[in-house]
């Protein structure tokens, strides 16, 4: 373009500087910076909020300070820019005085601005600051911006109001991953490492996807756990450990689920069945079964709830003939009659592998009366195997037993609509709207299980 005489514009320069900050290229866009200035664009407010930002993600802070002290008139882009650089290395002081001197000349800030300095806030330990942002994202009505909460929330626990930060976590609306990071890191630096590792369960429960700076809390407060349990030289019993057990399974962290049963000087059928669970629900179903053929060579007599757990873990790994031949042997090798719930976890397994005529056979076979989550169970696996028919017959047996909810019906009409019958899937649609059937809360699971 240079070479072809061809003259860049405020739109060519940002894009080229913008190239150089993800290449990390100071070099070249210092050689841009020449041509900005050669071809007047050097107070261009668009161009230079890109000019910062790369000197800034460069390291270069004291150039990019330059650069920002050098314009005539500086929008709320060119702070933000300025700011978001200090953020990146981690100048935190430099961030609060900054924003200070906003203030001071009464330049008008807004969300992003508000984000940096709380997180600034938060290594600097400034409450009054961040408690003056709280209140003014109060005012006016800022709540509905999820990433400004969570910066409250982490300012809040880093300086030590943990019940404070918990209060605005509980009433925020909607909740990412970096939300329920920084409310489980919280409880994690206040050593409240029970709270942690419980709202850890709930964020599971709430099907959001931990990242690596939720697995670095969670950690540490099994760490914590376990330290206080050590420190204050509490015998592990059979009671105590089967607890730690279940905990470390429900949090995820089922290589210390298996560490604590080791340890364990006795153990008995709940503590087996504890940690048979915790792995059939951590995707670990065949190992699950190991420990129950372990559990059988000790002699130890399962009850109706370790088989909830082997049933759960054969449909999890997928081990359709393991869950026939355990299904079969409760009665006959145990002596323990099948629940309602067994029977589900057996529709379950069967429908996992898509075996949907040998599931709907199993239910009409059933010597007591399918309920409900039963057949909820067979209609969400309909959808894999495009089985209309049965998914049909599984809705109206459910509508006869009890009120259907949205879950219901959305679950017939993808069904439908896996099967390329669109026309039936917009029906089952418009019917919910005629029944006025609501939709339930976003995040919650719609089909029960018995895993």
């Amino acid at each position: 373009m240079v070479e072809n005489s061809v003259q860049p514009d405020e739109f060519t320069f940002s894009s080229v500087l913008k190239a150089c900050s993800r290449l990390r290229a100071l070099g070249e866009g210092e050689q841009v910076h020449s041509h900005i200035v050669k071809c007047g664009f050097k107070s261009n407010g668009f161009v230079v909020n890109t000019l910062i930002h790369l000197y800034a993600v460069c390291g270069e802070l004291e150039v990019a300070r330059q650069v920002f002290d050098g314009l005539p008139e500086r929008n709320v882009m060119a702070w933000n820019s300025m700011m978001a650089g200090y953020v990146k290395n981690e100048r935190w002081s430099e961030v609060v005085e900054l924003f200070q001197k906003m203030l001071g000349l009464g330049i008008g800030f807004d969300e992003v601005t508000l984000i940096s300095v709380l997180t600034a806030c938060g290594r600097v330990a400034n409450l009054e600051m961040g408690e003056w942002i709280g209140e003014y994202v109060e005012a006016n009505g800022l709540k509905g911006n999820i990433a400004l909460v969570t910066s409250l929330v982490d300012i809040y626990a880093k300086c030590g109001l943990v019940d404070k930060a918990r209060q605005i976590f509980d009433r925020m609306d909607k909740r990412d991953v970096v939300a329920w990071s920084a409310m489980i890191s919280g409880y994690g630096q206040a050593n409240r490492s029970r709270e942690a590792l419980d709202l850890f369960h709930d964020m599971q429960k709430a099907n959001v996807d931990p990242n690596e700076v939720t697995m670095v809390s969670v950690l540490y407060s099994c760490g914590v756990l376990e330290l206080w349990i050590l420190k204050k030289k509490m015998k592990l019993t059979v009671t105590l450990g089967t607890a730690l057990i279940d905990f470390y399974a429900k949090c995820g962290c089922v290589g210390d689920s298996i560490e604590v049963f080791n340890r364990m000087p006795s153990v008995n059928v709940f503590s087996w069945t504890a940690l048979i669970q915790g792995l059939a629900s951590n995707g670990q179903g065949k190992r699950a079964l190991d420990y129950f053929k372990l559990m059988q060579e000790k002699n130890i007599k399962s009850n109706d709830v370790t088989f909830l757990a082997v049933l759960s873990a054969c449909s999890h790994a997928g081990l359709v003939e393991e869950g026939r031949n355990l299904f079969v042997s409760m009665n006959k090798d145990f002596g323990i009659e099948p629940r309602i719930e067994h029977y589900g976890s057996m529709v379950d397994i069967l429908g996992r592998a898509g075996l949907i005529e040998e599931a709907y056979q199993f239910i009409r076979n059933m010597p007591i009366q399918p309920n409900a989550v039963v057949w909820r169970t067979l209609l969400a696996s309909c959808r894999a195997t495009k089985n209309v028919e049965i998914g049909e017959e599984a809705l109206q047996q459910i509508i006869r037993l009890e009120t259907p909810h949205s879950g219901d019906y959305i679950l017939l009409s993808n069904i439908y609509a896996s099967a390329g019958r669109r026309e039936e899937a917009l029906r089952v649609r418009t019917q919910m709207k005629e029944k006025r059937v609501k939709k339930v809360a976003p995040g919650c699971s719609v089909i029960q299980l018995y895993s």
